[in-house]
């Protein structure tokens, strides 16, 4: 019991930790909204408030992510720590879009809390989600290529003896946690692609059960991550 609570205390101690509980909360009680609001409008009208606090509270949290996106994307530079080219820049060109979201995320913030009077504030949410969509559709494309990339380096490990070895194991950890990976980015991409006006890809074409189902499952794959991540660093330190 205390060593769970050591870990939730830990996770509520750091802003990644925190905002993936926030996330979770956000989207689980959008799930119980839409699958209430047949039922029980008033719970759901509840739990819709709820779920909105928590988004809103995300969004404010994300004003402050400049300068920690700025230090990640000038260590990261042209990506030619990365394994693979192609990976490299992937990771480059993504880190350019998310400078760009960055500043229209804050306009939006701004435009919803009638800080910024614009003329056209739907514009300025399309091209917030646009850029949202590009990002995590990048990040995709580079997971699975580094999923193909380990795949072959796996290939090359023929020897029994290097199968059972400290390295060849983490190997296959790190290929198991991008294979989650993957399917957690595919979830938000079709959550993404969701915020889009209509027309424009699926967008629009969601129930408030799809939008809570999706981001509830990606949400706790995203915590199952966090917490599998800190496990495996501890135990290969």
């Amino acid at each position: 019991m205390s060593k769970m609570l050591n870990e939730i205390c830990d996770m509520l101690d750091g802003y990644t930790g925190r905002d993936k509980i926030i996330r979770t909360l956000c989207y689980t009680t959008k799930l119980a909204s839409g699958l209430y609001a047949q039922s029980d409008p008033g719970r759901a009208k509840k739990l819709a408030i709820f779920s909105s606090k928590m988004s809103q509270t995300r969004a404010t949290l994300r004003l402050f992510d400049d300068l920690p996106m700025l230090a990640y994307s000038l260590s990261y530079g042209c990506g030619s720590k990365e394994p693979d080219r192609w990976m490299g820049l992937i990771g480059f060109v993504t880190n350019l879009i998310d400078h760009a979201y960055y500043p229209v995320d804050k306009i939006c913030w701004l435009i919803e809390h009638n800080l910024l009077n614009v003329e056209n504030p739907t514009r300025w949410d399309t091209i917030n989600s646009m850029l949202w969509v590009a990002s995590i559709y990048l990040n995709l494309m580079k997971t699975i290529r580094s999923f193909t990339v380990m795949e072959q380096h796996k290939s090359c490990i023929d020897k029994k003896e290097n199968e059972s070895s400290q390295a060849f194991r983490m190997l296959l950890i790190k290929q198991r946690m991008e294979a989650i990976s993957i399917l957690r980015l595919s979830l938000d991409l079709v959550h993404a692609g969701s915020t889009l006006p209509k027309g424009m890809l699926w967008g629009g074409r969601f129930q408030t059960w799809h939008v809570g189902l999706i981001g509830s499952i990606s949400s706790l794959l995203g915590l199952y991550q966090y917490v599998a991540k800190k496990r495996i660093v501890k135990q290969s330190s």
